[in-house]
């Protein structure tokens, strides 16, 4: 016959290595879990980043293609770019600068204007100025041509 001593000898006993095991399958999975969201975050910022490239070349193309459509003196040419409002629901802006030796199209992310680490040179001599923060509005590039100087101007409609 058998007899129950009481106590704690009737509970079943769980094995330790198993719940090192969980434990240890915990951790992995958590790890797996971390590296794949910031890979997908990378992937995401890598895209973003690509998108805000081409819009600097779509920005400079126009750019070029109204230089090449404004040549008489005291001529005023303006086009609509088609860009879109935010990219990957971030706000984003687009300048056109220049200095003594070349002209060049800079932008970023956020809504504060700061020197950007890339820039695309136009390769014409001209005055340029101006900034688009989307958001809201299209924006316009505004070309005149006086004087033998052209001067492009980027603005917010």
């Amino acid at each position: 016959m058998y007899q129950s001593r009481g106590g704690l000898d009737s509970m079943p006993s769980i094995i330790p290595s198993y719940v090192y095991s969980l434990f240890a399958a915990l951790i992995v999975g958590t790890i797996v879990l971390y590296a794949c969201s910031l890979s997908t975050v990378n992937i995401r910022n890598e895209a973003a980043t690509q998108q805000l490239s081409n819009i600097d070349e779509y920005v400079a193309t126009q750019s070029l293609s109204l230089l090449s459509h404004t040549t008489e003196d005291k001529q005023n040419s303006t086009l609509t770019l088609d860009i879109p409002s935010d990219i990957g629901n971030e706000i984003f802006w687009v300048r056109i600068s220049n200095d003594s030796s070349s002209a060049w199209i800079e932008s970023g992310f956020g809504t504060n204007v700061t020197a950007s680490q890339t820039r695309m040179c136009l390769p014409v001599a001209v005055a340029a100025s101006g900034t688009f923060v989307s958001g809201s509005g299209q924006a316009m590039l505004w070309c005149h041509f006086e004087n033998n100087v052209a001067t492009l101007t980027l603005t917010k409609e």
